[in-house]
């Protein structure tokens, strides 16, 4: 993996690497059209002028990439992130690297993130979170040759290696749970439609419901967020025919529906169940405490971090199922009456 040089638009650009040099420079020696070309070139690849000399140094930034695409009012309250960041910082501090964080608004703009952190010589690596179909992302670290390792999947993401947790088989695993315990009317309050983890979680929900004749299985669309939590579960609980157990994709959306139901006058576990995905503090200081899918989050990051560093040493680096999720029943669910 390395980075873009002068070397490389040269020849992208079929002139040599002086004319180059004059076209970033502003210099005369090239004509108007030439210089937009080399312009062009230098940004579709991420090539920053300005970090010319470290790039002749040779040196590594010894720093790593995040970018996340998430409100930043959701990341204040959102435990599975910190967890996982606290993972990354604990494999990359051993080696003294760092890790350069950016909240943003959409995958575009996370691909600016990454041309301008590449191209100014800031990182030597990236962590890609939020996984989704035909990701535009995926074809830009290619194209950059900018090392990567993408949390979440399985996807298609080529040859860029990919850490992930069996998702549909914690889906199944609760379902079949709650069903024993003689549930019949389960509902789901899932996490954002467009990212590839909740679709994995809707199909096998949906998968799972159908093998076991739940016919009123339902999933209500959400964003992790308390806020959407509420609605959902309002919307759930309000009509004629309401579900005796829902699952929710994260705990903050869980916390909200227990609240919720509470307020709706409903008994939890008596009335509805809940069980929550991503095991957390949270879940232990609500009453009842919530039944919750758990897995060690912080391991999961640590291992992120160790393939990409890995990776940026130049090692082959393979796609990996990390960490499996298990359920941990707590006072949230039993038997309905």
């Amino acid at each position: 993996m390395k980075r873009p040089t002068i070397a490389d638009i040269a020849r992208r650009a079929g002139v040599s690497k002086g004319a180059v040099s004059y076209a970033l420079n502003g210099q005369p020696g090239v004509s108007e059209a030439t210089r937009k070309r080399i312009l062009s070139i230098a940004e579709e690849i991420g090539f920053n002028a300005n970090s010319a000399a470290r790039a002749l140094s040779g040196a590594r930034a010894r720093a790593v990439g995040l970018t996340l695409c998430r409100p930043a009012r959701i990341l204040g309250i959102e435990p599975w992130f910190m967890g996982l960041i606290s993972g990354f910082e604990a494999e990359l501090g051993a080696r003294s690297y760092a890790l350069t964080l950016q909240v943003v608004a959409t995958p575009e703009q996370e691909v600016e993130v990454y041309r301008r952190w590449w191209g100014e010589r800031r990182i030597d690596g990236v962590i890609v979170t939020d996984i989704r179909e035909n990701d535009i992302r995926i074809p830009v670290l290619l194209q950059l040759q900018l090392p990567a390792v993408v949390i979440g999947g399985p996807g298609d993401t080529g040859p860029i290696a990919q850490i992930w947790s069996d998702d549909a088989g914690a889906i199944t695993e609760a379902v079949r749970y709650l069903v024993a315990l003689g549930h019949h009317k389960i509902a789901r309050v899932s996490g954002v439609p467009g990212l590839l983890h909740t679709q994995n979680r809707t199909k096998a929900f949906e998968n799972v419901c159908a093998a076991l004749g739940l016919d009123n299985a339902i999933t209500i669309p959400a964003d992790y967020t308390g806020e959407e939590g509420s609605r959902a579960t309002r919307r759930l609980l309000i009509g004629g025919d309401r579900p005796t157990a829902i699952i929710y994709d994260n705990d903050v959306m869980a916390v909200a529906g227990l609240a919720v139901a509470q307020e709706m006058g409903l008994s939890v576990p008596g009335d509805l169940s809940i069980v929550a995905w991503d095991d957390s503090p949270l879940c232990s200081l609500v009453h009842p405490p919530l039944t919750a899918l758990s897995r060690d989050i912080s391991a999961y990051g640590a291992q992120a971090a160790l393939e990409l560093l890995n990776a940026i040493d130049g090692r082959t680096v393979g796609n990996v199922e990390a960490g499996r999720v298990h359920l941990t029943p707590r006072g949230s669910t039993a038997p309905p009456r």
